[in-house]
């Protein structure tokens, strides 16, 4: 059956998305279903609707046909539910048609009369009709819902009974039966209304309803419209009813009654208080120890409220009853909550919890059940026997229909994850049996233990096979333990699993997390607290506040509450409408942005609590909309009283809500308040509401300032005026008054699966109202935090799932409340994800213990003693029983036990024995398991005195700390000491395998200790041990040898490691990753175990333990062990002596006084633009570390002169002075600290240090000022070439087209050939052939528009002296190997250089002796020939020469032979050339005076003459035209004095003209010397000047043209040979074909003066280079 909600009548709804597709078709369902209404019903709803219809007319209302049939409808018995929605549909329209209220009932009240007549016709069934409804109201909300609780809660809880403990009230009366009627049990509404629940809808119309009784009841007008309908129903109302009605009606208020007073009745017995309980265990189940086979029953008493409901766990492992049909029992009667389990054998040894839970927290409570087994009847079948089985009807319950029901899950659902807006389904196949089908199984599905409703956010379905649950749009409130309840009459299973919520992604990156739980907690005509859950995800960056919007019921239009975020999570939102409905949302931002908005609150009205009350109390007739008011007259006039009971019931930094209790004086008239503020001290009060009044008792006051204090009192209004005030609160500070709480403490992280963890912590000290904790993981070395949840979980322990197998996690918690986040606290031990250990298999017993003997015998008693079982069965061995038995004449008697309890020892005195006789013993081991297979019988012992005088075997000897070379061995003393005290101890041993004479004793000299290290072991090899101990009588008899050991350090073994933290405390260490469930850490002191806790703590946790010093001294010296149980001997020791002592003391001073490392002290730099950097560096800085800066013991802080920066990262520290001055000498020290470390450094700047700074500074100043135009990035510098010239070069940096460069040689302008291009950034020089000439300083300039910049080299003195010494040095590597070359003088020595200069020494040595010079042997250079001169050799000149170059440094050798056949042939090509110059010297020859041409008029005279030279003297003859030429008249032929030779013509004519040749001639040769003469006429006179040469050479107006001579030597092969001998020296030897001047000096003399006819000119860059002179 349908329903149609008030709200959607005449408005859409504020979310078209949560409409119902069924509400479409609703009011055509509510026409149809009135056709089967009674008559009675039918005319009664005719009558009204006629009578409606005038009313609306006559009020002008908007009523429509459809809401008078809603009304019809609504009437109806069947459905009483509907009556709610008439009523409120009805009183909603009086509100929204308010404004028109007044003229509707000033108008003919006869209208009103009629209708109020029609719908008397049925009034009296419609009355009894309400008051059901009204009965059936209040058993609705008290006895299903538990109203009270509901309204609070605005969710249902789980059902408070146990199992098999619902009662149903299921009526099976005939006579009920018959007539077709049953008493109605009000289930809920059937119907999903989208948007709004039930309990919310229905506050929505008490609101409405309420605000439209309180108008009229203001006007007046209810009051006469109540006393009209009752005049006309006073009229008619009798009715004639069936005897089958009245039945119906008599038996409907009977049953609802009593259901009523049974409810009321319940929940004041269970709950008298009305308030949530955690559970508390009233009696804890109690350990037992039973024999096996025998039955067990644990008892436990639980408190709380709802009740709690109770899980039993074996061994962490929840009981499942139906996998072990008849084994457990589990039963809850009345609150006593039992297990029982049936026929116990060994597999039952567990530990047993019983966990309690409700909303409000889970409990747990423990014990412990151990079985034990008869002596002497053991069953080996029964040490692993499985579970019995037993009757189904016998493994639930003795009675009921539930005996008979066994309900199972299959194709369950698991942990599930999801995302916010995702569609999620949860599911289970459910089966029954056996399967009944008339009886059908409720389905019920809980979260966190709340019952779950349907919803637009939650839908649910049950196919008969098959439960879902199916989150249509998943948020993170809907996070948590989801619990499915399968009911079938008074017995019910559950199935549970987790689901996980994740954050949507957000819109804007790195933005929070979206708030959840959006709740409204306190509203009131004037404002709603919201209150919310902070998200879990903050986006990486802090979370500054919230924003809470606001949307009305009805709208879609969201308003935004506050304009700056608020930090805490309830927030009081101020100027609602009186009587509307309102949602609420809240988002989160942080400096990345606004997160998604949270999902939206449930409606809630603006209206005071206690017209909510009075409307639940007095409901007003549903149908009619008539004000029920009391006849009493309202007083007039009447001025409020003061309120009372003033109180601040919050405060924040934002804004304190008041609260406060209307005045008793105060009449009928409605009263408003005004609420007033002063500073505490003052009387200056200020009214805080100034316009409008406050009508509700509670205000929020805001606009204060955050840390003053305020008191505050209240007024009352209303027409007659202002009362006085009420009294002031007591001073009020406006803060937080709820704090932030601290991190919780001791993560504990266990194994659970292998995808999930178990983290348990303890709650946070003074922690207040806690909304729970938040949970997160990371992968070890990963840095990166991921949430476990995202819905706070209240409780210390949760399972958090989805994690990697084989990864190591540490996890973290941070606690929550209103005010914030906790800060994360400490990180937990890493963990491995696995399954837990055994996979919850239970241990098993402990194998038999072996090597029993005899320790001490004395009449009556004897000591035995025993080994270790080898296998402890998993856990940690608790005790051992003994037995003995008497042997006689061999035979063997019954054993009897030697002890009840169990004893810790390896060692046990069996005492009233009988003396001399026999006995065999035998020892069982126990731990939780139960008792293992007692030993072999040992051998048999006679029991007697022992009178012997040595001691007895010491016992209880093992081995700890084995490693490849060493182990610890331990032992215990004898238990007879023999006839004196025990002097000390021996220890054998011997490898395993080695015979009995093999044993060696370890140690010469007894000890006196009971331990001892054996080192010298040798690895892989197996020993046996065994101790002797000694006393005055001598050594005793040896121990039983101990198990065989192998020398051998295993895989993964650790050592004891002593640390000293940050506080200087003092702690050895150890770890174990080898460890059982079951593994302790035992530290021992000298092996014995440490019992003193006064100086040291021990603290265990996970796979670590560590023993901290309290004060460590000389009482704490010694050897620390430590080892851990159940492992394979998992030990370690470390030994503290005195000096280890004194070390560790001194670091532990260290840390408690700790100072900062530093990897450089304070130290001072310049920087690039003449900036003073004072800086030092710390080998490490935290992020919290600081520094101080002082200057003459006063500190300076950043500003403009310094600028200060400390960088944590790089533990760097600097300061920066851009200039300094004279006020800045003196001591600069930096101080630092962090935390609790210090340190410090200090520069002493003074005297000339400071000053030599200053001025670096200075320079460096000026150097960047320079460097922001051209300059010089190197300065102008020199380098010697290859070829041996000067280079000056230098780097420039900064120069652009414009910028110029001009060289300078003493001031004076360098002219360079071309403009340099500064491609590659250097300008040079070339000077060639440098020389002392060269000397000098040379300039080069830089320049534009930007500046200039000069760089400078001085080549004077010692610089030109370094660069000489580089010239010559290039010189002396460019001389060629010395040659020998022959001349006409001698032989010469030579060798090239590239140039030669005169500071380049020049020394000869001849077979390792200085050649000293002389007029024949000589040295000299000729251009770029250096050579040595040997005329006329002899052989003594024979042997090896070396020309010695020095160039001012270093000296280079050249070397050549002269000797063998290298002087044969040169000495012959010396003679040779010799003797060519003497013939070359003395032939024949014409020295000069004849031209080459003469030119002579007719007639002229004509004189030739020349000088001959030969030895002997030369003969001479004449040729004219190539014929012989004699004297006669007309030319005169001369030769005197052997040298002059004359040619005269005294008047020539043209037959004179030819040509003339001189020939001279003696033995050494010949020379013809050419003249042509050319005689003209007088017709053919030109102007060519004439010449007439005399006889005696002198020119007379003749031309001289220089002429060609012909010299004749000796014969043509004489000649070839000349030619083949000379032709490496032509150059020198051959005469030139030109005539010599007179004047000319032969060749062979002027190379004698070559030196001093040297002339040369250099030329670079503008420097010409003018070519020698060749002699």
């Amino acid at each position: 059956m349908m329903s149609l909600p008030f709200y959607q009548r005449h408005h859409d709804h504020y979310d078209r998305a949560y409409r119902h597709k069924a509400l479409q078709s609703t009011v055509s369902q509510y026409q149809k279903e009135t056709k089967s209404k009674s008559a009675v019903y039918a005319q009664g709803s005719a009558a009204y609707a006629r009578g409606s219809a005038a009313y609306r007319h006559a009020s002008a209302a908007d009523f429509s046909l459809e809401s008078s049939a809603a009304y019809s409808h609504g009437s109806s018995a069947h459905n009483l539910e509907s009556a709610a929605y008439s009523y409120g549909s009805t009183a909603y329209d009086h509100a929204a048609v308010q404004s028109k209220r007044s003229a509707a009932y000033s108008l003919d009240s006869e209208a009103l009369s009629k209708s109020s007549a029609a719908y008397s016709h049925g009034s009296e069934s419609i009355n009894k009709l309400a008051a059901a409804y009204r009965l059936g109201s209040e058993t609705y909300g008290l006895g299903l819902k538990d109203s009270n609780l509901m309204i609070e809660d605005q969710s249902y809880k789980m059902s408070p009974k146990a199992k098999r403990a619902r009662q149903h009230l299921v009526s099976e009366d005939k006579e009920n039966e018959a007539i077709d009627y049953s008493v109605p049990i009000f289930t809920g509404r059937e119907v999903n209304i989208s948007g709004i629940t039930d309990t919310e809808e229905e506050r929505i119309k008490e609101s409405t309803a309420y605000v439209a009784k309180r108008n009229l009841f203001a006007t007046g007008e209810g009051v006469s419209v109540s006393k009209v309908a009752k005049s006309v129903s006073e009229e008619e109302h009798h009715e004639k009813k069936s005897r089958k009605v009245a039945i119906r009606e008599s038996a409907e208020r009977v049953a609802l009654k009593k259901t009523l007073e049974d409810t009321q009745a319940f929940h004041k017995k269970l709950n008298q208080d009305k308030l949530l309980h955690p559970p508390e265990f009233v009696i804890e189940p109690r350990s037992h120890t039973i024999w096996e086979k025998q039955n067990v029953k644990f008892h436990c008493t639980v408190a709380g409220w709802p009740v709690p409901r109770v899980t039993w766990y074996k061994n962490n492992v929840p009981i499942d009853v139906q996998a072990h049909p008849g084994k457990y029992t589990i039963e809850n009667r009345y609150g006593l909550h039992s297990l029982e389990i049936s026929t116990c054998d060994f597999d039952d040894i567990a530990q047993y919890r019983a966990s309690a839970m409700n909303v409000k927290g889970e409990v747990s409570a423990y014990a412990s059940l151990v079985v034990k087994r008869y002596k002497g009847e053991i069953d080996a079948s029964h040490l692993h026997a499985g579970t019995f089985s037993m009757p189904l009807s016998l493994g639930v319950t003795p009675h009921g229909f539930a005996s008979r029901f066994e309900i199972k899950f299959i194709d369950k659902f698991e942990v599930t994850f999801g995302r916010e807006g995702e569609t999620m389904s949860l599911g289970c196949t459910v089966v029954i049996s056996p399967d009944i089908k008339r009886f059908k199984p409720d389905i019920e599905w809980y979260r966190n233990g709340v019952l779950i409703t349907p919803s637009k956010w939650v839908q649910m379905h049950w196919t008969g096979e098959r439960a879902s649950l199916t989150l249509t749009h998943a948020n993170k409130e809907d996070e948590g333990l989801y619990t499915l309840r399968v009911v079938m009459g008074e017995y019910y299973e559950e199935y549970s699993g987790y689901v996980f919520v994740r954050d949507a992604d957000a819109e804007i990156p790195g933005a929070p997390g979206a708030p959840l739980d959006v709740q409204c907690l306190d509203a009131n005509k004037d404002y709603v607290i919201v209150s919310w859950k902070q998200p879990a995800v903050d986006g990486g960056n802090p979370i500054l506040g919230y924003f809470i919007d606001r949307c009305e019921v009805g709208t879609t239009h969201w308003t935004q509450c506050n304009e700056t975020p608020v930090k805490f999570a309830r927030f009081p939102v101020t100027g609602l409408i009186e009587g509307r409905s309102y949602i609420f949302r809240v988002r989160a931002v942080n400096r990345a942005g606004v997160s998604l908005p949270s999902r939206v609150s449930e409606p809630v009205a603006a209206l005071d609590p206690a017209d909510r009350a009075r409307l639940r109390s007095h409901p007003s007739a549903p149908w009619t909309g008539q004000i029920i008011v009391t006849e009493e007259e309202p007083a007039e006039g009447v001025i409020p009283g003061p309120p009372t009971d003033l109180q601040v019931i919050e405060a924040t930094k934002n804004y304190v809500v008041l609260s406060w209790k209307p005045p008793g004086q105060r009449g009928h008239e409605g009263i408003m308040y005004f609420v007033e503020k002063c500073i505490a001290g003052t009387e200056d009060w200020q009214r805080v509401n100034t316009e409008i009044p406050v009508k509700s008792p509670r205000f929020a006051v805001f606009d204060l300032s955050e840390g003053k204090s305020y008191c505050f009192r209240v007024r009352c209004c209303n027409s007659a005026g202002i009362g006085e005030p009420s009294e002031a609160t007591e001073a009020t500070v406006v803060d937080d008054k709820l704090d932030i709480p601290k991190p919780p403490g001791r993560i504990m992280p266990t194994r659970n699966t292998d995808t999930s963890v178990v983290v348990t912590w303890t709650e946070p000290p003074d922690a207040k109202e806690l909304v729970g904790y938040y949970i997160e993981s990371s992968v070890v070395g990963s840095g990166h935090w991921e949430p476990c949840n995202n819905n706070p979980v209240k409780g210390t322990r949760f399972i958090c799932h989805g994690l990697v197998n084989g990864e190591k996690y540490i996890f973290r918690v941070r606690a929550v409340n209103a005010a914030g986040l906790s800060e994360f606290s400490q990180d937990s031990e890493p963990i491995e994800v696995q399954a837990a250990i055994g996979g919850g298999l239970l241990h098993a017993a402990p194998s038999p213990p072996y090597d029993i003997t005899v320790l001490e015998s004395v009449r009556d008693s004897m000591v035995l003693g025993w080994k270790q079982p080898k296998a402890t069965g998993g856990t940690e061995i608790t005790g051992y029983y003994v037995n003995y038995r008497e042997v006689i004449g061999g035979v063997p008697g019954k054993w009897r036990e030697a002890n009840i309890k169990a004893v810790s020892e390896r060692a046990y005195r069996i005492e009233n024995l009988k003396e001399n006789m026999v006995y065999q013993f035998q020892v069982a081991a126990a731990n939780l398991a139960g008792v293992g297979t007692p030993s072999l019988p040992s051998k048999p012992f006679k029991c007697e005195e022992w009178t012997i005088a040595v001691p007895g075997p010491p016992h209880d000897v093992t081995y700890t700390e084995v490693r490849k070379d060493s182990l610890v061995l331990l032992w215990k003393e004898p238990v007879y000491t023999g006839r004196s005290p025990i002097a000390g101890y021996y220890i054998d041993m011997k490898e395993t395998e080695a015979k009995e004479e093999r044993w060696r004793s370890v140690n010469e000299k007894p000890l006196q200790k009971k331990f001892l290290k054996i080192a010298g072991l040798t690895e892989g090899v197996s020993y046996v041990f065994r101790v002797r101990a000694t006393n005055q009588a001598g050594v005793g008899r040896p121990s039983d040898i101990t198990d065989p050991v192998v020398a051998e350090t295993r895989p993964g073994t650790k050592e004891v490691v002593v640390n000293v933290d940050d506080d200087g405390v003092i702690s050895l260490n150890f770890e174990c990753d080898q460890m059982s469930p079951n593994s302790k850490f035992v530290w021992s002191k000298n092996y014995e175990p440490i019992e003193d806790d006064s100086r040291l703590d021990i603290d265990s946790k996970g796979g670590k333990s560590k023993a901290v010093f309290k004060n460590l001294g000389e009482d704490d010296l010694g050897i620390y062990s430590c080892v851990v149980t159940d492992t394979d001997g998992v030990s370690s020791g470390y030994t503290i002596d005195e000096e280890e002592m004194k070390r560790l003391l001194a670091l532990s001073h260290e840390h408690k006084f700790p100072t900062i490392p530093l990897a450089s002290e304070l130290a001072v730099e310049i920087l690039e633009k003449g900036e003073v950097r004072f800086w030092l560096q710390a080998e490490k800085l935290s992020g919290n570390a600081k520094a101080n800066f002082v200057f003459n013991d006063k500190e300076i802080f950043n500003g403009e002169k310094y600028k200060m920066k400390v960088d944590q990262h790089t533990g760097l520290v600097e300061m920066i002075m851009d200039k300094l001055e004279d006020k800045d000498e003196g001591t600069y020290t930096f101080q630092l600290q962090d935390g609790k470390a210090t340190n410090q450094s200090s520069l002493v700047l003074i005297g000339d240090v400071f000053k030599k700074l200053r001025d670096e500074a200075e320079f460096q100043r000026k150097e960047w000022h320079r460097k922001q135009g051209p300059h010089f990035v190197d300065q102008l510098g020199w380098e010697v070439t290859d070829e041996c010239n000067v280079m000056l070069k230098c780097k420039v940096a900064n120069i652009k087209k414009e910028t110029h460069i001009v060289w300078y040689k003493d001031t004076r302008e360098i002219m360079v050939d071309e403009e340099h291009d500064f491609k590659d950034g250097v300008c040079t020089l070339l000077i060639s052939e440098f020389s002392k000439k060269d000397t000098g300083i040379y300039e080069v300039i830089l320049k534009d528009d930007r500046g200039k910049d000069i760089s400078e080299l001085k080549l004077t003195d010692t610089a030109f002296a370094d660069l000489m010494n580089e010239v010559c040095r290039r010189i002396a590597l460019s001389a060629t190997d010395l040659k020998i070359q022959s001349t006409a003088e001698g032989i010469r020595l030579y060798s090239f250089v590239t140039y030669y200069v005169e500071d380049l020494r020049v020394g000869w040595v001849h077979n390792d002796t200085q050649i000293r010079f002389t007029d024949r042997v000589k040295t000299g250079v000729t251009g770029e020939q250096i050579w040595l001169q040997i005329n006329e050799p002899t052989p003594q000149d024979k042997g090896k020469y070396t020309m010695e170059l020095f160039d001012g440094k270093t000296g280079h050798k050249k070397t050549v032979d002269l000797s063998g056949q290298a002087f044969d042939e040169a000495f012959a090509e010396f003679q040779r050339l010799k003797q060519a110059a003497i013939a070359e010297k003395n032939r024949a020859r014409v020295l000069g005076g004849l031209p080459d041409v003469v030119t002579i008029q007719e007639g002229k005279a004509l004189n030739l003459s020349c000088t001959v030279w030969g030895d002997p003297t030369p003969e001479v003859s004449w040729l004219k035209n190539e014929k012989s030429f004699v004297s006669d008249a007309n030319c005169i032929l001369k030769f005197e004095a052997g040298k002059n030779v004359s040619f005269t013509i005294s008047a020539v004519s043209t037959h004179d003209s030819g040509k003339y040749s001189l020939v001279v001639k003696n033995k050494y040769g010949t020379e013809t010397s050419d003249v042509t003469v050319i005689v003209i006429t007088v017709s053919g006179q030109t102007d060519t000047a004439k010449h007439t040469v005399s006889i005696s050479g002198q020119s007379q107006n003749n031309i001289t043209v220089p002429k060609k001579k012909k010299a004749t030597t000796m014969s043509k092969p004489q000649q070839e040979k000349e030619k083949k001998d000379i032709k490496p020296h032509v150059d020198e030897i051959i005469a030139t074909e030109e005539t010599s001047d007179s004047k000319e000096i032969p060749r062979v003399e002027k190379e004698k003066n070559t030196e001093n006819n040297q002339q040369t000119e250099k030329k670079t860059h503008g420097k010409a280079a003018a070519a020698r002179t060749v002699p």
